[in-house]
């Protein structure tokens, strides 16, 4: 028999573990149908705000030499409620729609927008690494995450997960807040905080100067916050950060993550890139003999 790609987030069962993570092309419905059908288990949306926000003025994306990009987009989307209504006729993509805010009543006025929405699970936003007041400084805050995600998961029964990154206070002290306050699932990691400076113009390139470090560069950090967030807590696991190859996405799930993100590799291999992850991780499978995903999930762990 096939090897079968379903797995499960807790509460959460994709037919396919690749993910378009948060930040890409995360913002049409259209979009989401033709992404899923290359090969994604799940689209996570832009992260939504309770309005639109206009987001940073260019530039606002830099390709790093050697591989990666910075960028300081500044969160631009068209606000949760004029979202939910573009995504209201959707009965076939999983959709995750991630959330930000500063406030935990900001929040719950968002999750009440997608009632009549076909949604997978929300995806809080607590590491966004380049706008203020929302993002890390919110993840930082022990009290604060512990009063969104109560709020979220008194507001909805869609499976919640936390989006955590590197802070100021350790990962790992968000991740044990938000597991301690009801959390589903843990998406790990988010973007880096970094920057790049022209050498000709003597300035910092982005027009918000800093901005947050994705791509391959992040993905030995990522995976080793996988792996200690899965060592120490018995928490689902999404993992992201710098994932472009299937074997990338072998290693995360060793690691421990039950389903993977990915979103700079789309700008070097497109939409191709699920389908080919997908594919080599079933010959993977089959190579060693396992028919199930989670038969894999951890097993590094082990050793």
């Amino acid at each position: 028999m096939e090897p079968s790609l379903v797995t499960s987030i807790g509460k959460i069962q994709l037919e396919r573990p690749v993910m378009l993570a948060s930040g890409i092309l995360g913002i049409s419905l259209d979009v989401f149908n033709r992404l899923y059908r290359s090969g994604a288990g799940a689209v996570v949306t832009k992260s939504l705000s309770t309005e639109p926000w206009d987001g940073y003025p260019n530039p606002t994306i830099f390709s790093v030499n050697g591989g990666g990009w910075i960028n300081a987009v500044g969160l631009s989307n068209p606000g949760a409620p004029n979202f939910a209504k573009m995504i209201e006729s959707n009965t076939t993509v999983p959709i995750i729609v991630s959330l930000v805010g500063s406030i935990a009543e900001d929040f719950e006025m968002m999750v009440s927008q997608f009632k009549n929405c076909k949604v997978t699970a929300y995806e809080l936003n607590l590491s966004c690494p380049h706008v203020a007041k929302v993002g890390l400084e919110v993840g930082d805050d022990p009290e604060l995450v512990k009063k969104i995600v109560s709020t979220v998961k008194n507001s909805t029964t869609v499976p919640v997960i936390a989006k955590v990154g590197l802070g100021t206070t350790h990962y790992l002290n968000t991740v044990k807040t938000a597991i301690d306050s009801g959390i589903d699932a843990i998406t790990a990691i988010n973007t880096v905080r970094a920057m790049a400076i022209d050498v000709e113009t003597q300035r910092p390139i982005l027009s918000n100067k800093f901005g947050g470090l994705s791509g391959t560069p992040i993905k030995p950090i990522a995976l080793r916050c996988v792996y200690e967030i899965s060592s120490k807590y018995d928490i689902p696991i999404i993992g992201c950060g710098g994932i472009s190859t299937w074997e990338d996405a072998i290693e995360f799930i060793l690691g421990g993550a039950s389903a993977i993100q990915l979103g700079s590799a789309i700008g070097d291999r497109w939409l191709n890139v699920f389908n080919d992850i997908n594919d080599g991780i079933i010959r993977y499978m089959k190579r060693k003999g396992y028919s199930k995903l989670d038969e894999m999930v951890g097993l590094a762990k082990k050793s």
